[in-house]
């Protein structure tokens, strides 16, 4: 578990370090996740503005409550609804970067995976094709990441473990799913559909989470998301080869070698 935990960090830091190394590669990888960005601190905003409605109308329980206990719920629901937002952003935030700037992150995937050999040639098929599958992978990690999110968010009403050990849960939660997100090229590279990027980061879960959750406490500072984030592609890129061993797509044919030759290390055997 801790092998892994610390692999995952490093990970995160190989891939902001491999974006130091290759700084032409940087900047048109900036865009998506600067667009991405507008769209959600409006949205969060929006949230925030009209929280302590939303919190009155989830609790209605609490209408005929005495103070201090009504406001105590509505304080905490609202503090809920706040982190369940920022949790949410943080999954959809990527999902829809990855979206919008597919064609420059899949191109920052393959030069990484150039720059350590081996990198397989992966499907061809137009944009739309490429940006409709990137679309309903992204549902699809977000509806599995929803059957997580929603039971923590009532399970944070409880007390003391709602407000202890849910959050902790929560975080490891977003970062499997994270890394679920992030390393959609380098597998779809090799083939390998979504529901099977999800079997192999279960059977390295901690790897998963090691790598995810450093990102996404940092990606909670919405500026540190938009500089981050080609990092992150470019180490999940890393970590994808790490959970392949480096090796072709799954599909592909061995090269055919030369014709296997005589032992001359072993004796030739006797003559009756």
């Amino acid at each position: 578990m801790m092998t892994d935990l610390a692999a995952g960090i490093r990970y995160v830091v190989l891939g902001q370090r491999w974006l130091a190394q290759h700084p032409g590669r940087y900047g048109r990888a900036l865009l998506p996740a600067l667009i991405a960005l507008v769209l959600y601190a409006a949205a969060l905003l929006v949230l925030l503005l009209n929280a302590g409605a939303l919190a009155a109308w989830i609790t209605p329980f609490a209408d005929d409550w005495d103070s201090p206990w009504r406001g105590l719920v509505r304080g905490l629901a609202v503090a809920l609804l706040l982190a369940a937002g920022l949790s949410l952003t943080v999954l959809t935030f990527t999902a829809v970067t990855l979206v919008i700037g597919d064609p420059f992150y899949d191109a920052l995937s393959a030069a990484v995976e150039e720059s350590e050999g081996d990198c397989p040639a992966g499907p061809e098929r137009p944009l739309w094709r490429e940006l409709w599958a990137a679309a309903v992978e992204a549902l699809y990690v977000l509806w599995r990441a929803t059957l997580w999110t929603v039971p923590l968010f009532l399970l944070g009403f409880v007390p003391v473990i709602g407000q202890t050990v849910i959050p902790v849960i929560a975080f490891a939660v977003s970062g499997f799913f994270l890394t679920l997100e992030l390393v959609c090229y380098a597998l779809g590279r090799r083939g390998i559909e979504v529901k099977e990027r999800l079997r192999l980061l279960r059977g390295r879960r901690w790897l998963a989470v090691g790598f995810g959750v450093p990102l996404v406490a940092a990606f909670l500072v919405p500026v540190a998301a938009i500089f981050l984030m080609p990092g992150a592609v470019a180490g999940a890129t890393l970590l994808a080869r790490d959970l392949m061993g480096a090796g072709p797509a799954p599909d592909a044919e061995p090269e055919p070698g030369p014709a296997p030759g005589p032992d001359l290390t072993k004796p030739a055997p006797a003559r009756p």
